[in-house]
């Protein structure tokens, strides 16, 4: 039988790989949906018991997961529809079609931001530790959610043939993605095409993980002072990113610049995050 996805060099071959979930009512549920549903329990999970673990009201955070989670898919879709916005311009009603595809994670993390800021601001809370408390949540939500991109066949990088390489049936996946590189190492197995590219959502799920990891160890054990995991965080995502942005083949372009929009935040990031992370350093030894 044809595999529609194909690890070669790992010898992992997956016959069928539906984007459906399944089918409620003739509605259709995809798997992407599932696994960012998925994500943000697991997200407020560990945030709850974060505030819990620290002495913080649980419930508080509770009620700040359900505003901060509403606000956040909406920066996600304006991101996207603004750096993609030749393709919104002459059908605004498609800017409301979020089942077509298109939401940016960054757009999620900088809408929170803002929000936990403007939060912290009016209930009169320390905007640091919320940050420590709710960032390490987001990155366990951005480690499921890539995984979203597997099955929906996007989000990869341009043409590879190292350990990790990946193929997808070139049917399967919008033309639009393909470079020109790799529809020049189109590969073709018994007369059916495949795409062989870099897997970019595994590279930046096993980033995160590692990250991940590491945040929660210190959060627990090492930890010395409010906003070292959030500064952590912003500079440990964006240093991820920043190469891993630069091998995929669906950038989102600022203008006629050919810069990579996802990659100028990334470095954004981890300036500020530096920057925050010594000043709360040298706050730290002040006092």
């Amino acid at each position: 039988m044809t595999p529609e996805v194909w690890f070669p060099n790992l010898g992992i071959k997956i016959t069928h790989m539906s984007r459906v979930a399944f089918s409620l009512f003739g509605f259709d549920v995809y798997k992407y949906g599932l696994i960012i549903g998925s994500a943000i329990m697991l997200g407020v999970l560990l945030m709850i018991n974060e505030a819990k673990r620290t002495g913080q009201n649980p419930d508080e955070y509770l009620d700040f997961s359900i505003y901060v989670i509403i606000f956040s898919i909406i920066g996600a879709r304006l991101y996207y529809v603004i750096f993609s916005w030749k393709d919104y311009s002459d059908n605004l009603i498609k800017i409301f079609a979020i089942r077509e595809g298109g939401l940016a994670i960054y757009g999620a993390v900088l809408t929170g931001i803002i929000f936990s800021a403007i939060y912290a601001r009016k209930k009169k809370k320390d905007f640091w530790l919320i940050a420590d408390t709710v960032l390490p949540s987001v990155l366990l939500g951005q480690i499921c959610g890539r995984w979203g991109n597997f099955f929906n066949r996007e989000a990869f990088g341009g043409y590879t043939d190292g350990l990790f390489a990946m193929r997808y049936l070139r049917a399967q996946v919008m033309e639009s993605n393909l470079s020109a590189d790799i529809i020049s190492h189109i590969i073709n197995v018994n007369g059916v095409e495949y795409i062989q590219v870099h897997p970019t959502f595994l590279y930046e799920s096993l980033w995160n993980l590692v990250l991940f990891i590491g945040l929660i160890l210190l959060r627990k054990y090492g930890k010395k002072f409010n906003g070292q995991i959030g500064a952590l965080y912003i500079i440990g995502y964006g240093s991820g990113r920043i190469w891993i942005e630069g091998l995929r083949t669906d950038q989102l372009i600022l203008g006629n610049t050919g810069l990579a929009v996802s990659q100028l935040v990334s470095g954004m990031l981890i300036v500020t995050g530096i920057a925050i992370y010594i000043w709360k350093m040298n706050k730290r030894k002040e006092i």
